[in-house]
């Protein structure tokens, strides 16, 4: 938990949003989200992460459903 929470503190210095999501029933399976208002802000984070980021350049973006 320490190093999630050395992550949250990165990322809303870098402008962005953090989530950790922990699967119910398996205590330690989480998942994480990182969000900003607009990617060059997002992916200037992802790159600049001391974690390694697999694939920074991968960023998904909302969209409609109509």
């Amino acid at each position: 938990m320490e190093r999630l929470r050395s992550r949250r503190t990165y990322y809303e210095g870098a402008g962005c949003r953090f989530w950790i999501f922990e699967e119910s029933g398996l205590p330690g399976a989480v998942i994480e989200f990182v969000e900003a208002a607009d990617r060059d802000t997002l992916l200037s984070a992802l790159t600049a992460s001391p974690d390694h980021v697999v694939d920074a350049a991968r960023i998904y973006q909302e969209v409609e459903s109509e």
